[in-house]
């Protein structure tokens, strides 16, 4: 989908293998993370489970995290759709939506990693995903707001996401 303008162009599969059209969040602040259950990073589930909660609580609906399961590094996410969501509800009680395993470099990417690499190039201008727990914020807009690697923690992505929710209410102000 070379073609696609704003992150809402796109459709992939949830964990159940039902298209879910990113449409379905036009006007909300997203978080788009591919998570792995095997991997250094997997404690990020429970702060990115966190962040979720605490914006829903204060932000109702407009903010949520989007994760998008990966085994391309160092085949870290090997189980099945089933298992993997599993494995997050009961390790980390994670609530935001999981999606379907995916493919976030080479050929075999699924679209929606194709075009946000393509927003927003990593260090040095290299169009590729480093490692698992890298993040993208979108905007209201359905533009890339932000990119930040592995090592960055949900809780210190959470200025960035207030930035974005509040953005809402300066233009509401001004109309």
């Amino acid at each position: 989908m070379s073609s696609a303008t704003s992150f809402y162009d796109f459709k992939p599969l949830n964990k159940r293998g039902i298209e879910v059209p990113l449409s379905d969040y036009k006007g909300k602040v997203v978080l788009v993370v591919n998570t792995a259950s095997k991997c250094g990073f997997t404690p990020q589930y429970k702060g990115l489970e966190e962040l979720y909660k605490k914006f829903k609580g204060t932000h109702g609906d407009d903010f949520v995290v989007l994760g998008f399961p990966c085994n391309q590094f160092g085949s870290q996410e090997p189980g099945s759709d089933e298992e993997i969501s599993t494995f997050c509800e009961l390790n980390f009680g994670v609530t935001f939506p999981l999606f379907q395993k995916i493919d976030v470099n080479g050929e075999t990417a699924a679209p929606v990693y194709t075009w946000l690499k393509t927003q927003k190039p990593g260090v040095m201008g290299l169009k590729r995903i480093k490692w698992n727990f890298e993040k993208f914020l979108i905007g209201r807009d359905g533009k890339v707001k932000g990119r930040w690697a592995s090592t960055t923690t949900p809780v210190s992505l959470e200025k960035y996401v207030l930035d974005e929710l509040e953005s809402k209410a300066e233009v509401e102000q001004k109309e």
